[in-house]
């Protein structure tokens, strides 16, 4: 979908007329997104579990003058899953250009440490859900004309390092996943690509710190990134409205690294 009242140059870096869901929108690299998209022009919907967040966000948006609207849903559960496509759906009139998949969670723990209530709960979230709104999004996303999935991955899942097995291994799923979509989806014009952001200062990071072996761990990391500091969430929300604007058109099944040059 593109707004013909704007030339063909600004068509390409527009998002005027396109709708947007982002999962896990109320706070950090979701909450950056969310703006970035409004700022190209995009309605979106946001998800994430408590209701006085989305509130508070919807307002601080609205003062902003973004078209933004909110649901909860726990995306652990496969119901709560199908009830945020079905609102999605019904505000957007059955179509959808733009999906983030945002929303993750981390228990940082060595290998040993982990449970196997860890492993669901981390592949439920990170994964699962994320494959599963891939599926929902499909029609939505066919119908629009002009389809983008986006998922927030991480450097974890192309690089090992301690305490983020199980994590690790949800991102490394989604990054395959992703180009696995991109194959499949593209011939009903729905790209799929993955940004895999290296340490971002958000509330997951600081729930990483929190472990005792964690600051270490972070050191020799910053040590190995050229550009030496850790990530703002704006850093990550650029290149994620970037893979969604037309003038990205030709990009698909990638797995785009934005993490200071760690991984290079």
């Amino acid at each position: 979908m593109v707004d013909t009242k704007l030339n063909f140059k600004d068509q390409k870096w527009s998002l005027h007329g396109m709708t947007a869901l982002v999962t896990g929108g109320t706070r950090g690299i979701g909450y950056a997104i969310v703006e970035e998209l409004a700022e190209f022009g995009a309605s979106v919907h946001i998800c994430a579990r408590n209701q006085d967040d989305i509130n508070k966000c919807l307002e601080e948006w609205k003062g902003k003058g973004f078209c933004v609207t909110g649901s909860t849903c726990d995306l652990l559960f496969h119901d709560q899953r199908q009830k945020l496509m079905e609102t999605v759906a019904s505000i957007f009139d059955g179509k959808l250009n733009i999906l983030v998949n945002n929303a993750g969670t981390i228990t940082p723990k060595t290998m040993l440490e982990h449970t196997a209530e860890d492993v669901t709960n981390t592949m439920g979230i990170n994964f699962e859900s994320s494959y599963h709104l891939c599926q929902l999004a499909h029609p939505l996303l066919k119908e629009s004309g002009y389809g983008s999935i986006v998922s927030i991955s991480s450097i974890l899942g192309l690089r090992p390092l301690p305490l983020c097995s199980i994590y690790a291994a949800s991102k490394g799923a989604i990054n395959q996943c992703t180009k696995n979509i991109a194959l499949e989806y593209g011939k009903d014009n729905i790209r799929a690509n993955v940004v895999a952001p290296g340490a971002v200062m958000t509330t997951l990071l600081e729930s990483i710190l929190e472990h005792p072996d964690a600051p270490k761990v972070m050191e020799v990391a910053l040590s190995q990134t050229p550009i030496n500091r850790v990530a703002q969430p704006r850093d990550i929300s650029a290149l994620v409205a970037f893979l969604c604007l037309p003038a990205a058109s030709y990009i698909t099944g990638q797995i785009i690294a934005a993490d200071g040059g760690f991984t290079s």
